[in-house]
């Protein structure tokens, strides 16, 4: 399979099963569960021969097809937290707290757009986004006042 076409592949699936009962889910689950396994297997085997390096580590992480397969199977070698601040870097928004709980808390200046889609393409354990919008240390109103002489 081209590198530039997974993303249709997984999009043509999602239509597959959309027009498949149960048994459908159930034979995608199981097959996934056994790619799973694989990939967790060759990640044992590198680490066993020494191939498992932090710089190899921080690739597969870093590539959007390897890193997608990884948090499927929970192998992501990144815990949410540094997922999500990989993420957000260059965006103006900073990570506050991920909470046992699956709450993402962010801080940024404006609400940005698509955050939560963003938040949970590299963290699907968070099941919510709290963003905290920094309020301005002059209210903006006071800019067009002036003090009483």
């Amino acid at each position: 399979m081209a590198a530039t076409d997974w993303r249709e592949s997984a999009a043509r699936i999602d239509m597959l099963l959309a027009g498949v009962g149960e048994g459908g889910e159930e034979l995608v689950r199981t097959v996934a569960d056994l790619y799973g396994a694989g990939l967790e297997r060759v990640l044992e085997l590198l680490h066993e021969h020494g191939a498992l390096t932090d710089g190899a580590l921080d690739a597969l992480a870093a590539d959007d097809l390897v890193a997608g397969l990884l948090l499927v199977h929970g192998l992501h070698p990144h815990d949410a937290a540094t997922r999500i601040n990989l993420a957000l870097r260059g965006t103006g928004v900073s990570l506050i707290e991920v909470t046992d709980d699956g709450v993402c808390r962010l801080r940024a200046q404006h609400r940005p757009h698509d955050i939560e889609q963003l938040i949970s393409s590299v963290a699907p354990e968070v099941d919510r986004v709290v963003v905290e919008t920094l309020k301005p240390l002059i209210p903006v109103s006071s800019l067009f006042t002036r003090p009483a002489t």
